[in-house]
This record gives C-alpha cells, sequence and structure tokens, in this order.
C-alpha cells in the first residue's frame, strides 16, 4: 500500500445510502486517511411525521463504524435554505422549473460542504458516492495545476454526471469519485461482501429529498400561496379554464381541464400575466422544440475551442438526466448560448439545465431561458388577441 496515500486525508461524504458506504470501503482500502461526514441538508418531516435525515445519519454512522473510521455531521439546514430553497420557491413564482440537485451540488456539497471538509477536518482531498469519473486518478499525489475533466460513469444507466454539469474546476481538482468505474450490481455486492449489510439492498432514493411521496402541488402550496390565472389554448387564443397559480405547472405537464376531446398538455407561461398556454394533445407541434437560448455557460475545464475559433461548436445534450444524448449545435449569443438541435425535443423548459458532452467527458451546463418556438407561439397570439 503506498505512503503517499497513507499521508491523505480525504473526507468521504456519507448519505446513508450503499453508493457512498461503498465509496468510504474503497478509499480505505487504497490506504488514505478516511473521515465519514453526513451533510444534514434539510430538517422537516415527511407526510408520516418521520424526518428521513435521521434515519440516514444513522445508517451513515453505522457504516463508519463498520469501517472503523471517524464519522462526524455537519449541518447546512440553514445554508440550504438560503442558498437552494428559497431561489427554487423564487424560480417557481416566476415561471421557471428549477433543479434542486443541480443547485445542491453547486452551493453545498462542492461548496460549503468542500470548504468546511479541508478547513475544519483537514482534507486533502473529497470523495462522494457520485457515479462519475475524472481524470484525476486516485494515486495523485499533487493535482493544483492540473485541469481535470469530468467524465461519465462505466454505468451508463447510473451516470450523474448531469447532476455535477456546474461543479467548479478547483472542487473538481480535489475530489474523487471511487465507484465511477463499477456497476451497481457490482457495488452492492462489495457491500455484502464487507459487512455493509445494513446498506446493501437499501433502495436507491428518488426524486426530490425534501417532498418525500408527497404531492408535488400539495407541497409547493405550503410556501407559495395561489395566484389563480387561464389556461389558454395555444391554437385558438381562447380561454379554456383556470389554474390557481403557475408555479403548480410545469412544461410538457397534462392539465386537468374538463369538458375537451384531449386532454391539454402546457406548452409554456406567461408570467406577468399568469396565464399558461396549453396545447391538445400530447404529440401537439407547440410541444417540440430544436431552438432555445440559456444564460451565461458554465465551462468545468475551459470553453470549448471551436466555440471561440469557429463561432459554433457540435455537441451533445440534454436537459433531463434520464433522457439520452442529442445531437446539437451551440453558438454564443449575448452573455449566453443559442442551441439547435439536430432534432426536436418534447418540453424543453426554462429553468432546467442544458448539460453538454463530448465523447465521454461532460463540458459543463447552461441554464435554458427561453424556449424559441413556445415564444412565437405566444407571440402569435398575442398578435392575434391585439387584432380581434
Amino acid at each position: 500500500m503506498g505512503r503517499i496515500n497513507s499521508l491523505k486525508r480525504v473526507v468521504c461524504g456519507v448519505s446513508g445510502g450503499v453508493d457512498s458506504s461503498v465509496t468510504a470501503l474503497l478509499l480505505k482500502r487504497k490506504g488514505y486517511d478516511v473521515i465519514g461526514a453526513f451533510m444534514k441538508n434539510w430538517d422537516g418531516k415527511d407526510e408520516l411525521g418521520a424526518c428521513q435525515a435521521d434515519k440516514d445519519a444513522e445508517d451513515a454512522e453505522q457504516t463508519c463504524k463498520a469501517l472503523s473510521i471517524p464519522f462526524v455531521e455537519v449541518n447546512f439546514v440553514k445554508e440550504y435554505w438560503n442558498h437552494v430553497f428559497e431561489n427554487l420557491l423564487q424560480d417557481y413564482q416566476t415561471g421557471l422549473t428549477p433543479n434542486p440537485d443541480i443547485l445542491c451540488n453547486y452551493h453545498i456539497k462542492f461548496d460549503l460542504f468542500f470548504d468546511y471538509a479541508k478547513l475544519k477536518l483537514g482534507a486533502d482531498f473529497v470523495a462522494t458516492g457520485h457515479y462519475a469519473r475524472s481524470s484525476l486518478r486516485m494515486d495523485s499525489c499533487d493535482s493544483e495545476f492540473e485541469n481535470t475533466k469530468l467524465l461519465t460513469a462505466h454505468d451508463s444507466f447510473k451516470d450523474q454526471t448531469f447532476f455535477l454539469s456546474h461543479i467548479k474546476q478547483s472542487s473538481l481538482r480535489k475530489t474523487f469519485f471511487p465507484i465511477g468505474h463499477l456497476l451497481k450490481s457490482q457495488v452492492r455486492k462489495l457491500a455484502s461482501d464487507n459487512n455493509l449489510n445494513h446498506v446493501a439492498n437499501r433502495p436507491d432514493s428518488t426524486g426530490i429529498c425534501f417532498i418525500g411521496r408527497r404531492n408535488f402541488q400539495d407541497f409547493i402550496c405550503e410556501y407559495i400561496p395561489d395566484n389563480p390565472g387561464p389556461f389558454v389554448d395555444v391554437d385558438t387564443g381562447k380561454e379554456v379554464g383556470r389554474h390557481q397559480g403557475i408555479h403548480m405547472w410545469t412544461v410538457g405537464q397534462r392539465c386537468r381541464i374538463g369538458g375537451c376531446l384531449q386532454p391539454y398538455f402546457v406548452a409554456s407561461k406567461q408570467p406577468e400575466t399568469r396565464t399558461i398556454f396549453v396545447a391538445s394533445g400530447t404529440n401537439h407541434p407547440a410541444l417540440y422544440s430544436n431552438v432555445f437560448v440559456t444564460d451565461t455557460p458554465h465551462w468545468i475545464c475551459s470553453t470549448p475551442k471551436d466555440l471561440l475559433e469557429k463561432g459554433t461548436f457540435d455537441c451533445y445534450f440534454r436537459f433531463q438526466h434520464t433522457k439520452p444524448l442529442t445531437a446539437a449545435q451551440i453558438a454564443f449569443r449575448q452573455s449566453g448560448l443559442i442551441v439547435t438541435l439536430k432534432q426536436p425535443l418534447r418540453a424543453l423548459t426554462p429553468g432546467q439545465y442544458a448539460v453538454f458532452y463530448s465523447g465521454q467527458e461532460c463540458l459543463g451546463c447552461a441554464r435554458i431561458t427561453q424556449n424559441m418556438d413556445n415564444a412565437q407561439n405566444v407571440q402569435k397570439i398575442d398578435i392575434c388577441s391585439s387584432t380581434a
């Protein structure tokens, strides 16, 4: 076992799940001085009155005891509320659909927690149980001046680079992803084979952590008051129903509007008038788009060379974690990007993140600000309304 590793301290984020538990196991095997740190980001109770974070913390501590490594709990509840949840509420009220997982990784896990690990716990490196890889080698003794690339996981189904696409280079070059080369089945077997039975068969966490099993609309109404407005047919410009607030709806979602031949789906939202434009039928053209614009992009390593030299860059993109990659061409547009897709996609959603890839490398991301096709549809309706 290398002497260099034995001198390096790694603070491993332990969540109480199998992935972070096996991450800590692999780090210890490599000879690192490992500390397990549990982040508490939310202290609310679920619909049954239980606090899932408490159970997660117990499982995380049990993992650390089984591996004979120190365990610490770090409370970021206030910071999560200020940096993630309040921004989320503001986005919903202005018609956007945010991604709290990307925001949490950016503001909490790879910023505040990263700094805490270095300054308070003396970490040389941080590690997490994300399914991702990087160009940083786990036996690296110095990465201060290397530009580290974020790479997709070996398990393409579990790959989590989408959620890491806003990571800062300064954090990435000091972060390990020890399970990025493994399949989920291999991770569970490692847990079973190494006396981590309390997490080996634990179900994967899904959905937004602070919502739990609750209906989203019921949850969001606890924080944002009703602000009614009309559902307007995107083809006719006529009101076809009423809603209780644009914060309850997202692009592509089916609406509960009675008395129609086909179900309506959200095509776009107009916050100024509290109008939700709806399209009849799940495959209505108004739900599809192949051009959108973004805010300022975040490039993990550097701006793509072709984009700088030629003004355009061909790559692949997704805006939802579970969706396949789609070929795209990006170009500069004022302070952001304009993205043109080779094939139109359904429900491109303002507020979500467009994440860009080239081969196995996750290049970075940019937040979608406007769906150009939907914007044109709304303009047509406004023109028709003004001339009627």
